[in-house]
């Protein structure tokens, strides 16, 4: 494991011990109507915070579900919780009665995204934030910004030409951060955009970093750094309101809404909107893309397939001499089950934490009211049950619908990721340049998986890339 993950992990654990001792005074005891899952909640203060970091989490979640079935309970990252790993458990959690378990996050991330951040909330304001990102995010609005993405992605590759050895996957967060911020903000000056690139970057390092206010620390830096981006959209809100565009983005659709009693949002609320989608927009849809490479490098007669798929689409367009259009992106089968089937394997989004607004019962166990409650994406997209030889990368699985709620890759229900179509056309746009264009070489034998949080190649993938005369 790298130096830099195993101070993540040291990090983790010290947030653990200093997390027990505010939650440990909300612990409630079991009610006698109903009993608490079975499982372990391992050591004191710390629980089983090390076994699930010393290990692949696939691993450790398997295991605990191979010993106590479908939902059990441990204690991770300073908090009692209940996993749930069944289609029906995701359902009951995220759909039917979502009203019973709130989306959470510790305040230390909370405070660096913006507390006004749609996925901190539900109810009204949720629902009202929510159409408005999605509105903005929308097939019909992004139909607007291929022609954009397109020439971002063609900017990407062309820089990563030339036989050096790059990070996929940090080149790749380079790639979605400018997609997103161009979704979101529409056409910026440099000097605004790169203002906004390194203070987001101080931001994102200290997000995962132990919570102090120690001066020189990830987290101090990454307060600091938080606190100028806001003065930067501050600023870039007030030049939006003077000089109107005649775009839809996601900015113009948050300084044109007004609730029930015709009041618009406040920057704030504006600014931790724009940040939370930024988050959630830029480490998924890199993770994802980086492990798409890896897939189609390790089959070659995969590549191959989606190579002739996508080199039609490049001869239709006159050997590249016309853009891709929208209605081409949706006409890519094979490349589309590649991307349905990475988002299967790497699930990215392992899991989410919601937290139980009262005492619930299911089947026939008790969650204890401000217990989290965890239902495992992932331990359901490898479940040999609804995915046969699920290890083995097979996108020909996806010429049927799997079953409803066994795959979630963007989540289910009120709080699912609103950006999907946004994640998947970079995707497709991506795929199709870097197939028709150019061919890579991954650069070492690793091939194992390292988490940060999210799961990527190892080391990110460092790969060579050149540029082919032909496709």
């Amino acid at each position: 494991m790298e130096k830099s993950g195993v101070f993540y992990y040291v990090l983790v654990i010290l947030d653990t011990l200093l997390s027990y001792i505010f939650l440990r005074r909300n612990k409630r005891k079991p009610q006698k109507r109903a009993k608490l899952p079975p499982g372990s909640m391992g050591w004191p203060l710390v629980g089983e915070t090390l076994q699930l970091y010393s290990q692949d989490p696939t691993v450790f979640f398997a295991s605990k579900q191979r010993r106590y079935g479908e939902i059990f309970k441990t204690h991770v990252l300073g908090c009692p919780c209940v996993m749930l790993t069944s289609p029906e458990a995701a359902r009951f959690v995220l759909v039917t009665q979502t009203h019973l378990f709130k989306p959470t996050y510790p305040k230390s991330k909370e405070s660096l995204i913006g507390p006004s951040a749609l996925f901190f909330h539900q109810g009204d304001y949720h629902i009202r934030m929510r159409k408005l990102v999605q509105a903005s995010l929308s097939p019909e609005a992004l139909r607007n910004l291929v022609a954009d993405i397109e020439a971002m992605a063609i900017s990407a590759l062309d820089s990563w030409a030339g036989g050096h050895v790059i990070n996929t996957f940090h080149e790749m967060k380079k790639f979605s951060f400018e997609v997103g911020i161009h979704a979101i903000l529409g056409h910026l000056e440099p000097h605004q955009r790169e203002d906004l690139k390194k203070n987001y970057s101080i931001v994102e390092r200290g997000y995962n970093s132990f919570p102090t206010n120690l001066p020189g620390t990830p987290y101090k830096k990454a307060q600091l750094a938080r606190k100028r981006l806001s003065k930067i959209l501050s600023g870039i809100i007030g030049e939006r309101k003077e000089y109107r565009s005649i775009g839809k983005d996601l900015l113009d659709s948050l300084l044109d809404s007004k609730d029930d009693k015709g009041e618009f949002l406040n920057e704030d609320q504006i600014s931790d909107n724009i940040i939370g989608v930024l988050f959630a927009a830029q480490d998924t849809t890199a993770s994802v893309m980086t492990w798409i490479l890896r897939y189609l490098y390790d089959d070659s007669k995969l590549l191959e397939a989606v190579k002739a798929e996508q080199k039609a689409i490049y001869q239709s367009n006159r050997e590249g001499h016309q853009q891709l259009t929208w209605n081409q992106t949706r006409n890519m089968p094979i490349t589309y089950r590649v991307i349905q089937e990475s988002l299967r394997m790497a699930s990215i989004i392992s899991f989410i934490f919601r937290e139980a607004v009262a005492d619930v019962e299911y089947k026939g166990y008790l969650i204890p009211k401000g217990w989290k409650v965890m239902p495992l994406f992932r331990n359901i997209h490898h479940n040999p049950d609804f995915f046969a030889d699920p290890q083995k990368f097979d996108p020909s699985r996806f010429e049927v619908k799997p079953k409803p709620y066994t795959f979630m890759p963007f989540g289910s229900g009120v709080h699912a990721c609103p950006g999907n179509e946004l994640a998947k056309l970079e995707m497709f746009t991506m795929v199709h340049h870097l197939v028709t264009k150019f061919r890579w070489e991954v650069v070492g034998s690793q091939s194992g998986i390292q988490y940060g949080p999210f799961p990527i190649p190892l080391l990110g993938l460092p790969a060579k890339f050149w540029k082919v005369s032909t496709p």
